[in-house]
């Protein structure tokens, strides 16, 4: 008697560790895209979604859409990049001329 009741508390616990990771990993892609930007963000939160309705098989690839970046948001990347590493040349030049 003990055991069975052990047993459906054990199984309780998992069946809301697993609700949990659902409700949890579904949506990290799409809010992954979201906040880095990313122009189909909504498309990618489907994806996730539908990864988790299917045990996990499309929700690697909405994980990894959401890291990528379109051609035009690399450039604005590299170019805000650039202009950051040429002030800091400049601070740099700037200090050992002083000395």
């Amino acid at each position: 008697m003990f055991l069975d009741i052990f047993a459906l508390i054990v199984m309780g616990i998992l069946i809301a560790v697993v609700i949990v990771a659902v409700v949890k990993l579904g949506p990290l892609p799409g809010n992954i895209a979201k906040k880095r930007g990313h122009p189909q963000a909504d498309a990618i939160n489907v994806l996730g979604w539908i990864g988790v309705i299917t045990l996990g098989l499309a929700w690697p690839f909405a994980l990894v859409w959401a890291f990528t970046r379109s051609a035009e948001q690399q450039a604005a990347y590299l170019s805000e990049r650039v202009a950051l590493l040429e002030t800091e040349l400049a601070a740099l030049k700037s200090e050992g001329d002083g000395q």
